[in-house]
């Protein structure tokens, strides 16, 4: 069941039936074909305009509105609910369920995370999408090879956010829920962390006696 207050659902059906209109790109959005590396699948993506990537995403994101699905299809979900950790910063990511297979890729049908509102009831509502890419030369102070997905840049690069990640670049995208803070900000003000769901912070040490 669709969401009923995705603002940006009509914008991507009317981009889905433009999609429609192109024969090679309808084909990319409605088939099955076998898994390509994500170099392959950026390499396609890149040959549409923003409107047509976000239709395929769209389109190929639709199912796993599904829970189940998105586990399914590798997405594992993360035990914590996510939110802006910056002081006086609002909103949240809701539940961040990555499938690291997509690391790196640039293609609009692969995020590398599905973000999910939980309602503590076993109760799932996709809200949005993240692609997240690892900085080639490793560096903050570079961005040389910033990429860009929907005709926007992604933000970064980012410092290491958990244990064994690399600096990288980030994108989100809204697109099942409306965020009054903007499409692709990384933080939905609209989606908030219920009590006792968040990743507990670590233990301050006592101050030497």
């Amino acid at each position: 069941m669709l969401p009923r207050n995705a603002k940006l659902i009509p914008a991507a059906l009317a981009a889905a039936a433009a999609l429609a209109a192109a024969p090679s790109a309808a084909a990319s959005a409605t088939a099955a074909p076998a898994p390509v590396p994500p170099a392959a699948g950026a390499q396609a993506s890149a040959r549409l305009t923003p409107r047509a990537q976000l239709a395929l995403a769209y389109r190929a994101t639709a199912k796993y509105h599904r829970h189940e699905t998105g586990v399914g299809a590798g997405y594992v979900p993360d035990k914590y609910c996510v939110v802006n950790p910056e002081p006086g910063g609002t909103g949240a990511l809701g539940y961040p369920h990555f499938n690291h297979a997509y690391d790196g890729s640039l293609d609009p049908a692969k995020p590398t995370a599905l973000l999910y509102e939980g309602d503590g009831k076993g109760r799932w509502r996709l809200a949005g999408l993240e692609w997240m890419v690892v900085d080639k030369d490793g560096r903050v102070d570079t961005d040389d090879d910033r990429p860009s997905l929907f005709g926007e840049p992604f933000r970064g690069p980012l410092p290491p956010r958990y244990p064994g990640q690399k600096v990288h670049y980030s994108l989100h995208l809204w697109l099942w829920k409306d965020n009054p803070a903007g499409r692709f900000e990384p933080f939905n003000t609209s989606v908030a962390c219920r009590p006792g769901t968040t990743r507990p912070r670590p233990a301050t040490a006592a101050p030497a006696s």
